[in-house]
C-alpha cells in the first residue's frame, strides 16, 4: 500500500527544486502587462493591489497558478483570472523569477 503523504512530499520537493528555473529577462518582458496594477518595478500603483517586488518566487508561482486555475478566491482574485488564463507554466516561472529578483 502506498503512503500518500510520501508521494505528496516527493511531489512538493520536486516542485520546490524547479523553483528558480524562470528567466528574469523573459519575465521582465512579460511583466509589461502586470505594470498597470503592480508597477513595472513590482511596486503597486494603486491601493488594493499587492506589491510583487521581492516576493518569494515559489509563492508567486503558486499564486499565479491558482489564479490561472481559478482556485484562489477572495479579494480581487476574479480580476486575475483573465490575466492568468493564458499563462503557461513557463510564463509563470519567468514572471515569478522577475518579480522575486526585484527585492534582491
Amino acid at each position: 500500500m502506498f503512503d500518500h503523504r510520501l508521494i505528496l512530499a516527493t511531489l512538493l520537493l520536486a516542485a520546490s527544486t524547479t523553483a528558480g528555473a524562470g528567466s528574469i529577462d523573459i519575465g521582465r518582458a512579460g511583466a509589461t502587462v502586470c505594470a498597470g496594477c503592480h508597477g513595472m518595478d513590482g511596486m503597486s500603483v494603486a491601493p488594493g493591489f499587492p506589491n510583487l517586488a521581492g516576493q518569494d518566487e515559489t509563492y508567486l508561482v503558486a499564486q499565479l497558478t491558482a489564479f490561472r486555475e481559478r482556485t484562489r478566491t477572495g479579494g480581487q482574485s476574479v480580476l486575475m483570472y483573465g490575466m492568468a488564463a493564458g499563462l503557461d507554466d513557463e510564463d509563470i516561472a519567468n514572471l515569478a523569477a522577475y518579480f522575486a529578483s526585484l527585492g534582491k
